[in-house]
């Protein structure tokens, strides 16, 4: 179950550091190269509800190794990808394969430790290797580039795959199978709406606002979601049960997740973009550059757990949020005349000291309150707002990028070779995306003040007690 969460994981992170080669090698624009992440992230994340559903129908063991295969052939089509087009395929195929396992790798891990010492510690390392994943993926695919070659990033989950899809049937046993059935039309509204939109964005930035194809697809993807909502509301066995945002503090919550993660998956590739292109990184030391801030957000992300009973949730959530937002102002002024330790080094470790505060009271607001029947639900609302805002955020922060870059391309300085204009418009482009990082990251902290509602209780010396949300 680690191995296969671990390969997940590291395929969400380490195909970041390859996107410069993976540009160059299959010759992607600058607008167009951010569907490599999300054609992952948008199948996945659309589809995560209805994996997580069809896991209690079929059979957990039976989805995961399903899930586990279709991932592993995809990404090794996707190595071996000699087109644009072939290598987002395999990735939304890719995508298709995350959803159907992920959901069941912690349903199966549960179900195999008795509740307590042995349940507890298998959770911390499951834990261990969501957070050590993301740092891991960076350097490991600085590494795998720099010294083999970009399509190794893929080829690393066949060998994965196969040892994972062999040994499961010898020490996972099936799960029951529970009656019921699929929300296929929720599944397919939902997926449809949010790619709509993201190709809407995307292709707004490359081709400008006033593109016929992309009011089309925003005015397609407000019908699919409309549908969505309508079908969700009357569905018997709904895939997102629209009863969790009854609670105004829940509400909040997932919409403060899903600003704050859309800002952030654009921050790792937009930073990468610029440790590489900008300041002339190679992929291993861009990879090696991210360490202090990962490393940072783990450290503080298992101290949080134990501040929050005392500061609160809501104190803590703002308190988190403040460095964050001033990490991304700060990095909105990039330039090529940035440099790594005087102005990336400190926006990276507000980042994670900030994040690292921010994530355990959001989970925490966000499953606060939530009945037994809706746990799973609420679970997989979570991971599925962490893809979906992921591919969201990044499609407006490339339109940003794309039009910033336009704008600047427009207005060359004077004096510059060309290779030293291209750096300025692509770091002008970068900086404004930073920016609207940063107000996506207000926007959130706004949410917090404004609908979280905490209470924080009484703390005795003998035995610290969570933070409650409230329910409103």
């Amino acid at each position: 179950m680690l191995c296969a969460q671990l390969m997940i994981i590291l395929d969400m992170t380490v195909v970041n550091i390859a996107l410069p080669h993976i540009q160059s090698g299959l010759h992607f624009s600058s607008t167009s190269l951010s569907w490599v992440a999300n054609a992952y992230t948008l199948t996945s994340g659309g589809l995560l509800l209805l994996g997580g559903r069809a896991g209690d129908i079929l059979g957990r063991r039976r989805l995961f190794v399903a899930g586990i295969t279709l991932f592993t052939l995809a990404s090794l089509a996707g190595g071996f990808a000699s087109t644009a087009a072939m290598l987002l395929v395999a990735r939304a195929v890719q995508g298709v394969g995350g959803a159907m396992a992920a959901p069941a790798v912690l349903a199966l891990i549960i179900g195999s430790f008795p509740e307590g010492k042995e349940r507890t510690k298998a959770l911390g390392i499951y834990m261990g290797v969501i957070t050590g994943g993301s740092s891991l993926g960076l350097v490991l695919g600085g590494v795998i580039t720099e010294w083999m070659s970009w399509r190794w990033v893929l080829f690393i989950n066949v060998p994965i795959g196969i040892v994972v899809v062999a040994i499961t049937p010898l020490f996972v046993r099936e799960t029951d199978r529970q009656p019921g059935h699929f929300d296929l039309t929720g599944a397919i509204t939902s997926t449809a709406g949010v790619s709509a939109l993201v190709y809407g964005f995307i292709r707004a930035a490359s081709n400008g606002w006033g593109d016929h194809l992309a009011l089309g697809a925003f005015a397609l993807s407000a019908v699919l979601l409309a549908l969505f909502i309508v079908n969700e509301s009357r569905a018997s066995q709904p895939i997102t049960p629209l009863r969790l945002f009854a609670n105004l503090s829940r509400s909040g919550s997932f919409v403060t997740r899903l600003f704050v993660i859309a800002g952030m998956f654009g921050m790792f590739y937009f930073l990468t973009q610029f440790l590489q292109r900008v300041l002339g990184f190679s992929p291993l030391r861009a990879g090696a550059a991210f360490l202090p801030m990962t490393v940072t957000l783990f450290a503080v992300s298992r101290l949080a757990p134990r501040i929050m009973p005392r500061l609160g949730v809501k104190p803590m959530m703002i308190a988190g949020l403040l460095p964050a937002i001033a990490a991304m102002a700060w990095l909105s002024r990039v330039s090529t005349s940035t440099g790594y330790w005087a102005d990336v080094f400190g926006p990276m470790m507000l980042i994670g000291v900030g994040f690292g505060l921010l994530f355990v009271p959001l989970t925490t607001a966000s499953l606060a309150g939530v009945p037994p029947r809706d746990s799973g639900a609420a679970s997989a609302m979570l991971n599925m707002l962490q893809l979906v805002g992921g591919s969201l955020g990044l499609a407006v922060l490339v339109a940003v990028f794309g039009t910033a870059s336009k704008n600047a391309a427009a207005h060359p300085l004077p004096g510059l070779t060309r290779v030293a204009q291209a750096q300025h418009v692509l770091a002008h482009g970068i900086g404004s995306a930073f920016l609207l990082s940063a107000i996506l990251d207000v926007a959130a902290l706004l949410v917090i003040v404004v609908l979280i509602r905490t209470r924080k209780p009484a703390v005795t010396a003998a035995e610290p007690t969570p933070a409650v949300v409230q329910d409103r």
